[in-house]
């Protein structure tokens, strides 16, 4: 039974998320009614959201369908606004009350609408012949909070598009100083505290972010390739004749073993799941940086970015008989002054995010609408994670509705889908500050006799490296 019922009601959680929802109406600052019943309809709804129509048949859903279109194509939310009002949200954090974010990018499919501008090759199996491993599509780039233990719960920050003419590094480095700011801002993160700690998968040019922001407190830790070759600092020409000195010292092969040195950290872990894990660290390594691809464009020689190597092998994996080792990077050079269990421990918590993407997806209906424009799928995203962060906010205040052929789970093991079941009950206990719809006739409708030209077709566009690219979101602040 729901603690609401009890009357039990933690007031102070109460109390935030209708904070929130005042805050998320406000910065709808056009359709804003409308826009706001739609995400009290995707929140309230019964089962999985199945298409857009559907949701206008909610009771908490006032208007038409017809308004419903008019707000995603029409409305305006303040992105710059609601982002503050997440990063100022209750985050969850680790044992070692860290902060840990996690950046990914999810894939919106689009592979038949070629009306649709803005479309990139997303990394997913294509559905045309199963051999392609890339769809047309919009691509988001996601960050989220991590939290400690296991869980399918992230604390969602904030998302951007990548368009075809945007440097997908420099986007990713000015997110992650913009969104450094406003926690700043928002009293998550002083002066004095443990950096922020950035895990990202193998998709990223980790070394690339590295540099960027090397003058941000922050740190990387991320997947490499294990076909890489990484070197040891450089040490004094040798011979008697003078001449330059080296800037590369020995080679690290990750694939030759014969050229890792000794350790400088090995840490020998029994897990529950993976067995026996052992993790070697080795620091003030550097890849060899060539004038070429991104790195063109920099001026003088290409710099010596120095990190930490970690090895990771485990005993075996759920499904795997053979499980391959995985190679870290993490941006901080001084390899002494880390707790290695701790930081591969903090990348497993990466995995938290994609329980995030399927629940988005399969259940809120992420990726179900066909929109046409970018700019209606962006404030259809947007909606997508303020009404996840209502269900994050909302999971202390209800009880455990399962099936019957459900297994029972305590209040602090609650699936996002669990307590989106009980969620009507917090919605009526709250209330909207949406208004009521006025009385109105239906329009009259399409004039007889018009006809309009075919929509413009748009080719899937690619990444293009550019030289200044500052903040290629600017014109998408206000959706």
């Amino acid at each position: 039974m729901s603690s609401v019922v009890d009357g039990a009601v933690p007031r102070q959680v109460l109390a935030e998320l209708s904070c929130f929802r005042v805050g998320l109406y406000e910065a709808m600052t056009r359709r804003a009614d409308a826009l706001f019943e739609l995400v009290d309809a995707v929140l309230c709804a019964e089962g999985p959201v199945v298409s857009l129509p559907e949701l206008s048949l909610q009771t908490v859903h006032r208007r038409g369908h017809g308004a419903m279109y008019d707000a995603l194509a029409d409305g305006r939310i303040d992105v710059s606004r609601l982002r503050v009002a997440l990063a100022g949200l209750t985050l969850p954090r680790g044992s070692d009350r860290q902060l840990s974010v996690a950046l990914d990018v999810t894939p919106w499919p689009r592979p038949d609408a070629e009306c649709s501008p803005g479309r990139l090759h997303c990394h997913r199996p294509c559905r045309c012949d199963g051999v392609r491993q890339t769809i047309p599509g919009w691509p988001y780039q996601v960050a989220a909070a991590l939290g400690g233990g296991r869980t399918s719960w992230t604390g969602l920050l904030d998302a951007v598009r990548l368009g075809p003419d945007d440097d997908a590094t420099a986007v990713t480095a000015a997110q992650i100083r913009d969104l450094l700011g406003r926690l700043r801002e928002a009293g998550q993160w002083h002066e004095g505290d443990p950096q922020v700690l950035f895990v990202l998968d193998s998709g990223y040019d980790i070394v690339r972010l590295t540099w960027l922001l090397r003058d941000e407190p922050v740190r990387l830790l991320g997947r490499i390739r294990s076909d890489r070759v990484m070197h040891h600092p450089a040490g004094r020409r040798r011979g008697p004749t003078k001449g330059r000195q080296p800037r590369h010292g020995e080679a690290f092969r990750l694939a030759d073993e014969a050229t890792h040195a000794t350790p400088t950290q090995t840490s020998i872990t029994r897990h529950d799941r993976f067995g026996v894990v052992v993790a070697r660290c080795w620091g003030r390594l550097h890849p060899k940086l060539e004038r070429r691809g991104p790195w063109t464009a920099h001026e003088g020689e290409p710099p010596i970015v120095e990190g930490t190597l970690i090895h990771l092998t485990v005993e075996h994996l759920p499904g795997n008989r053979d499980p391959k080792p995985v190679w870290l990077w993490h941006s901080d050079p001084d390899a002494g002054a880390h707790d290695v269990d701790r930081l591969w421990r903090t990348f497993l918590r990466r995995f938290d995010l994609e329980h995030t993407f399927r629940f988005l997806k399969q259940t809120l209906g992420l990726t179900r609408p066909r929109l046409r424009h970018p700019a209606q799928a962006d404030r259809w995203v947007w909606l997508i994670l303020a009404a996840h962060t209502q269900l994050r906010l909302a999971r202390t205040l209800v009880g455990d509705l399962r099936r019957p052929w459900e297994k029972s789970l305590p209040p602090d093991r609650l699936t996002p889908g669990r307590v989106r079941r009980s969620y009507p009950r917090i919605r009526r206990i709250l209330g909207t500050p949406a208004k009521p719809p006025k009385a109105s006739r239906p329009g009259p409708g399409r004039p007889p006799g018009r006809t309009t030209s075919p929509a413009p077709r748009h080719p899937v566009g690619k990444h293009h490296h550019k030289k200044d690219n500052p903040r290629p979101n600017e014109p998408r602040e206000n959706l």
